[in-house]
């Protein structure tokens, strides 16, 4: 069984067209950060690892990113929309 005592998650989402800038929905330290990991497995979602990422963004207090992240934030979507695509031509 794999410790979580040190693990950090964040789950983000963002709308185009709809949303001002990414948001945070989830974040967490061991035993949360682990349940958010383990929901993102169950709906297959791709899981991002970027430590430093994670440490500022789980400082946050608000739910909207604010813009010294949007660079760090925007590379995790630009990322998840190649994982899409390939994913998408795999299925083809």
């Amino acid at each position: 069984m794999k410790k979580f005592i040190n693990t950090k998650a964040v789950a983000l989402k963002y709308k185009a067209y709809e949303d001002n800038a990414p948001k945070i929905v989830a974040k967490g330290k061991g035993e949360i950060a682990k349940k958010i990991i383990e929901k993102a497995k169950e709906f297959d979602l791709p899981i991002f690892q970027n430590e430093l990422l994670v440490e500022n963004l789980i400082k946050i207090q608000t739910e909207e990113i604010p813009p010294e992240l949007y660079k760090a934030v925007a590379e995790v979507f630009v990322w998840l929309h190649k994982v899409e695509q390939n994913a998408e031509l795999s299925r083809r």
